[in-house]
Formats: structure tokens, sequence, C-alpha cells
């Protein structure tokens, strides 16, 4: 298994750019595609925790039930909101990228370069927008 694991979404664009500039570094990660694969209540207690961030900021709005089950409300308890995100996975936001060096939501997708654990600067990477990321090799490795 490897150091570096990815919650994917093969649909949207910045989870595919973040797989590919994580391969573009040589690194070969374990891809979870939790659309597929929801993680379990446990799993994303864990995955908030490791984040160091609050429930709702795990939570994404566009293209999701997220107003239809009103979750903008404050009354939501975060055991509740964890066990939507579970029913629902699509409010899950993405991609969050977990290594040895931390983990992150991955927004924009060139986030990911302050996670990687290689050394010494990366060549430049095009996205698929034709954006180029430049890597300034700021590692912690």
């Amino acid at each position: 298994m490897s150091e570096v694991t990815i919650y994917h979404n093969p649909a949207c664009g910045t989870s595919r750019n973040t797989l590919a500039l994580i391969r573009h570094a040589g690194i070969e990660p374990t891809v979870v595609e939790y659309l597929k694969h929801p993680p379990t209540v446990p799993q994303l207690q864990a995955l908030v925790a490791r984040l160091g961030v609050p429930v709702r900021s795990l939570l994404r709005e566009k293209g999701t039930p997220y107003a239809e089950l009103g979750l903008g409300d404050a009354h939501w308890r975060d055991e509740q909101l964890l066990a939507l995100m579970h029913a629902h996975p699509i409010l899950i936001n993405r991609p969050i990228v977990l290594t040895p060096l931390g983990a992150k939501l991955c927004r924009p997708s060139e986030a990911v370069l302050e996670l990687l654990p290689v050394a010494g600067r990366l060549p430049d990477f095009v996205k698929e927008d034709g954006e180029r990321v430049v890597d300034p090799g700021l590692r912690r490795a």
C-alpha cells in the first residue's frame, strides 16, 4: 500500500489534476473512489481529525443534496453531518490527500505539492485546462 492516499472523484477536474500531480511526482497513490466506496462514519471522523478541520468544512454544496437536506441550518450536529456524508458521499468535498507529511483538502490541486514526500523540485506540470503549475520545491521530506 502506498504512503499517499487520495479520496478521489474521477468526474472532478480538480481531483483528476491532483491525482495527476501526485503521479507526476513519481508516486502511485492508493486511490479511494469514495463515491463507489463511501468512508464509514468512523473513517470520516478520523479524516476530520487528521485534517484538523471542522466537519462542515468538508461539506460540498455544489452538485449535491446540500440545499435539499437543509444542511446550511446550524442545528445539525457533527455526528449527523458525518452520517449524511456516509449516506450521500457526493457531499464530501474533494480531493482529500493523506501523506506522511500531513493531510489536506487539495483545492486548488497544486496544494498537494506541500504534502508530497519527494526531494527537490518537480518539473513544471500542465493542468487539464492548460494552466502551468510551477513547483516551488519547498519540501519538508
